[in-house]
């Protein structure tokens, strides 16, 4: 494995452990102070410490001025995860945080497979092997089950 693959795997099991996390944090974060509330303040969270990041790692904000002028449909992935943490918020104190986390990793798993099979979203085409639709039929399984407490 290449040392950049590895850093890939484990930044990712990584943000996999955090989401278990901020699933519990904001589901009792809004339970406290209501859903609105809770996710306005986990959004200006995010936009301090991203905006930190991005002055230690660039040292500049022109890649701020390089996204404005992409194409709006890139902008998808600042509302999908301000939709992912509004879903979290709602879910995790309703059905727990392990069903909320399952729910949210198989519809990830779902759309991402979409995604690979038709190459969307600038995407590469890869195709659905029999392995694939294996492993989101137990994913979905697992979800279901977890439901079931």
């Amino acid at each position: 494995m290449s040392s950049g693959t590895a850093l890939a795997v484990a930044v990712t099991l990584t943000a996999g452990l955090a989401g278990g996390v901020q699933a519990a944090v904001m589901g009792e974060l809004g339970e406290r102070v209501r859903i609105a509330p809770a996710l306005t303040f986990a959004t200006l969270v995010s936009t301090v410490f991203a905006l930190t990041v991005l002055i230690v790692w660039e040292r500049s904000f022109a890649g701020l001025r390089e996204a404005v002028h992409e194409p709006a449909w890139l902008w998808l992935g600042g509302l999908m995860g301000l939709y992912i943490v509004l879903a979290i918020t709602i879910a995790a104190p309703r059905i727990g945080v392990a069903a909320t986390i399952g729910l949210v990793i198989a519809g990830n798993l779902v759309m991402s497979a979409a995604i690979d099979r038709w190459g969307l979203l600038g995407q590469d085409q890869i195709p659905i092997t029999w392995h694939r639709v294996l492993g989101l039929a137990l994913l979905a399984a697992g979800s279901a089950l977890i439901l079931r407490t």
